[in-house]
């Protein structure tokens, strides 16, 4: 029975890895192109207490090679108790359009009220997100504006993030996770089935945001301000949400610094996927679960069974193979080599690590920066 099982659910999971592969494969690659006319950016970032990351956010913004009257910047201090403030207002300059301004908390998360408040308070049609603890790249603007003049009728662009990690276990582990969540997300454009995104690098036109009510309806979630607007905006605008697959408009941020931190983030990023009301991102997420499981088991338990050994081999080899493509053209994509003994350890260590994190959710609340 057992055996049954694990090959119903490989054989739908391998399936759903080699129509993410086609998926990634039939999105291009964009190459921005000059054009007379330069959208108007309203910036929007969240925080609450990052004072570590802050002035590197800061710097880069400073650095965008965009025209300083088409874009603004709000900044939205959710209650920091550190010295973030302070170091921002460094960085308020006067040939700079930016400002910061208080978080009013009116629901469960204060994340999505920051957003919210700040998109009232935007002078311009198009609003873009990103985090307090990442780095955005010169062209950044320029990519986005190039994009929207070249699909007129689009209404949210979901854009890469990656992260900078240093060539320890515990990052590179973060680094291989995180990208294949970026090729599941390029993938599931590419089907035209978008159910992922992330907000810190997000870009959405202000009255679609509007015109579907914003957050209204999952605001008593903590998390989710990404995949829940991205799909309300895809559902009542069909084909006119877009990924921009090009590196110049790639965001960097950091993996978390310690174990507990990643434990904390993943149980986040998990309470989502349970809230969302996309049928696909629940039989992707429960499929992936069950493969993970099922790796899991096999591990534990399978390989003591002789006659069952050489089937659960070949389901592992070939689970090892086909992610391997989908990760490896994603890590080619946004510059990253991919090694094959992280590889190898990671993918070993991942099935124990997800049980893990669904387990430890069941009894755990979610929240962010306390």
């Amino acid at each position: 029975m057992f055996i049954n099982i694990l090959i119903i659910i490989s054989v739908l999971y391998i399936i759903l890895i080699i129509s993410l592969i086609i998926g990634f494969d039939k999105i291009p690659y964009f190459s921005a192109t000059e054009t007379a006319t330069k959208l108007k950016f309203t910036i929007i970032i969240p925080f609450r207490n990052e004072a570590e990351n802050i002035s590197a956010l800061a710097n880069s913004l400073k650095q965008l090679n965009y025209p300083k009257n088409s874009f603004e910047i709000i900044f939205v201090n959710d209650g920091s108790t550190d010295n973030s403030v302070p170091l921002l207002t460094e960085f308020i300059i006067n040939n700079f359009n930016w400002k910061v301004i208080d978080n009013i908390r009116k629901s469960n998360s204060p994340k999505k009220d920051a957003i919210t408040i700040a998109i009232q308070q935007a002078k311009y049609t198009w609003i873009i997100t990103t985090d307090a603890d990442c780095i955005v790249p010169n062209e950044w603007l320029n990519s986005f504006s190039s994009f929207i003049n070249k699909n007129d009728k689009i209404k949210m662009i979901a854009a890469p993030v990656s992260y900078k990690a240093n060539n320890t276990f515990l990052d590179q582990f973060q680094l291989m996770d995180f990208i294949s969540l970026i090729g599941t997300t390029i993938g599931s454009f590419g089907l035209n089935k978008p159910f992922m995104c992330n907000g810190a690098n997000l870009c959405y036109s202000k009255q679609a945001f509007l015109n579907v009510n914003g957050f209204q309806g999952n605001d008593n979630i903590s998390s989710g301000d990404d995949v829940f607007l991205l799909e309300k905006i895809s559902t009542k605008y069909p084909n006119q949400v877009k990924y921009i697959k090009t590196t110049n408009a790639l965001v960097i941020t950091k993996p978390e610094s310690n174990f507990k931190g990643l434990i904390n983030q993943r149980i986040r990023w998990a309470s989502k996927t349970s809230k969302t009301k996309s049928l696909l991102s629940k039989f992707v997420g429960v499929l992936v679960l069950l493969m993970n499981i099922t790796i899991f088991w096999s591990l534990l338990f399978g390989l003591w069974f002789i006659h069952s050994k050489f089937l659960i081999s070949i389901i592992l080899i070939l689970k090892l193979i086909f992610d391997y493509v989908l990760i490896n053209k994603t890590y080619q994509f946004v510059h990253q080599k991919l090694n094959i003994l992280n590889y190898f350890k990671s993918s070993l260590v991942y099935p124990f690590f997800i049980v893990f994190i669904v387990v430890k959710s069941t009894f755990t609340k979610v929240s962010w920066k306390g």
